[in-house]
């Protein structure tokens, strides 16, 4: 009998360029899948009494509960470490309180700032504490880019310091100077506060820059900064990391060599410089906080073939949303219906109509619904960390992050598949039904879409990984499709009018239903499984866990 080593040298023959990946089979299963349950999944999940399932609540107990209940009608199996299709996920939740003080002292005394009317908190926790006054240094926009020749630290220490900053990054039109328009990982806060540590700092305040806002006022900010931090129990916070609004951000600068006025002159011109400040900071915080666990729901399909149900796919699904927050136009349930009830379903529908005994695949999958999306990818980084299938037995995520919903598509993106044969798979597959592979729309990598959702997390764990969705040729009214896309986004995302009282188009739904079915099945029924392209990142740790048997 072949050993399995060599089994996987055999299938790693880049096979699927050559032959056809739709056999009767499989498009029979295209034709099963069902909008109308999708749809009536996704009312149990986005129902008002699901209070917007936020992580660690009795909204997404009773999600997963839902969820675990309809896999085991499907007649899935539950997996080790995950008992009645539920792996329990530890975590730590904080919000602060409006009696935390944070002063700032000036040669012209003290001012107490307000919680939520003149700054948020980024980090929460009982170990941020700053009693005594600490002297302040304006860093620019907190960057150190070695690639682009750029320091903000450069002949300037802040040990023991706070760092204050602007948002974003330099202004560019140089692809190849931070990445023109488009952000890079350097834009991100939690990268400018892991400098301002490393450097030795206390704590950082970013300020947000009215250049780079997009749109967000500082309404928009405090809404999003109104829910329950929630990461793992390890990681608990111990330092300072504030977002200032632009008004009470004056007195920083009071007294020292350039105001906040001539800051945002030089941002405008792209010549920002670091100089130390006169005021200094306290900050005492006050919070609500709990340790809790919460669960990610998983199920096994084995696989039919004898030498591939070892191997497996991972399609994944965040089911968890925001909760209850701040009342838009009266309505505080932030339901999340497409990002991600939809989702969610999406992947319940795939598994319905793959457990059927004529269209299970040859390789075995796990659906896999994950907590804590919207609080920092915590479910999948969890389960990444605990698998319940090996990894290096894992050969590819499919991660669905909403469905198709304004019309029907005639080209579709999969994000990430850049990085691994995957994007070769993906564009022989959609030869064959019919959907031309786009590239992403640069609009979409103003913010790096690969890092926005679950499947960076399989990625960084070395799985080949991407999320497939609509392209933007919509079939029926054209650019306009684009435009209602991109209005969704500015209109109802993370807001309670992600409900089910919005439009939603039944075609693009099953279309992209069908979609992902034959993505999934591909995957799973594959010869050849995906690999990392030479020189990317990822590859390190593919072959870790090759080598570990993780």
């Amino acid at each position: 009998m072949r050993s399995f080593a060599a089994a996987l040298l055999l299938l790693a023959v880049p096979l699927y360029a050559q032959q056809t990946l739709l056999d009767a089979r499989m498009r029979d299963a295209m034709t099963r899948v069902d909008a109308a349950t999708l749809f009536v999944h996704a009312s149990v999940l986005a129902h008002d009494s699901l209070q917007g399932r936020a992580t660690g609540t009795d909204g997404t107990a009773r999600a997963a509960a839902y969820l675990a209940s309809r896999l085991g009608e499907y007649g899935l199996r539950p997996l080790p470490g995950a008992p009645g299709f539920l792996q329990p996920v530890p975590l730590h939740g904080s919000i602060p309180l409006p009696s935390s003080s944070l002063q700032l002292h000036g040669e012209d005394g003290v001012r107490e700032l307000a919680l939520f009317e003149d700054y948020l908190l980024y980090k929460t926790g009982a170990q941020t504490f700053i009693p005594r006054p600490q002297r302040l240094v304006f860093v620019g926009y907190g960057i150190v880019a070695p690639e682009f020749d750029y320091n903000d630290y450069q002949n300037i220490d802040v040990t023991d310091a706070i760092v204050v900053c602007l948002d974003g990054e330099p202004p560019s039109g140089d692809d190849g100077y931070f990445d023109g328009p488009r952000s890079t990982l350097h834009s991100i806060p939690e990268m400018k506060q892991r400098i301002a540590l490393s450097r030795g700092a206390r704590g950082s305040i970013v300020l947000p820059v009215p250049r780079s806002a997009r749109g967000y006022g500082w309404a928009d900010w405090v809404r999003m900064f109104s829910f329950e931090e929630v990461m793992p129990p390890i990681m608990l916070p111990s330092h300072l990391s504030v977002l200032m609004r632009l008004e009470a951000a004056t007195m920083l600068f009071a007294g020292a060599r350039y105001s906040l006025k001539d800051v945002l002159e030089m941002d405008a011109r792209g010549s920002v410089r670091s100089f130390a400040l006169k005021t200094r900071l306290t900050f005492i915080g006050r919070f609500r906080e709990r340790d809790f666990v919460d669960h990610n729901v998983a199920a096994l399909l084995p696989g039919s073939d004898p030498l591939l149900r070892d191997s497996y796919v991972i399609c994944s699904a965040h089911y968890d949303h925001l909760g209850v927050g701040p009342a838009v136009r009266g309505d505080s349930v932030y339901n999340g219906l497409v990002d991600n009830a939809l989702g969610t379903a999406a992947v319940l529908e795939l598994a319905r109509v793959l457990s059927t005994e004529e269209f299970r695949p040859r390789r075995s999958i796990v659906f896999l619904f994950v907590t804590g999306e919207e609080k920092g990818l915590l479910g999948s980084q969890y389960y990444c960390a605990n698998p319940l299938v090996p990894l290096h037995k894992s050969i590819a995520n499919l991660n669905i992050d909403g469905v198709a919903m304004i019309d029907e598509f005639d080209d579709m993106l999969a994000i990430g598949a850049q990085y691994s044969t995957l994007e070769q798979m993906m564009s022989a597959l959609g030869s064959e039904i019919g959907l031309r592979l786009a590239e992403v729309p640069p609009v979409f990598e103003i913010n790096d879409p690969f890092a926005s959702s679950d499947h960076i997390a399989f990625a960084q764990a070395g799985i080949p990984s991407m999320l497939v969705m609509e392209g933007m040729s919509y079939r029926n009214v054209g650019a306009a499709g684009f435009e209602s896309f991109v209005n969704w986004g500015r209109e109802r995302y993370h807001t309670p009018f992600d409900d089910l009282e919005q439009p939603l188009h039944t075609g693009a739904m099953t279309q992209h239903l069908r979609l992902l079915l034959a993505t999934l099945s591909m995957l799973a029924n594959t010869w050849s499984p995906p690999q990392w392209l030479r020189g990317e990142k990822y590859i390190n740790a593919r072959l870790q866990s090759i080598a570990e048997g993780t």
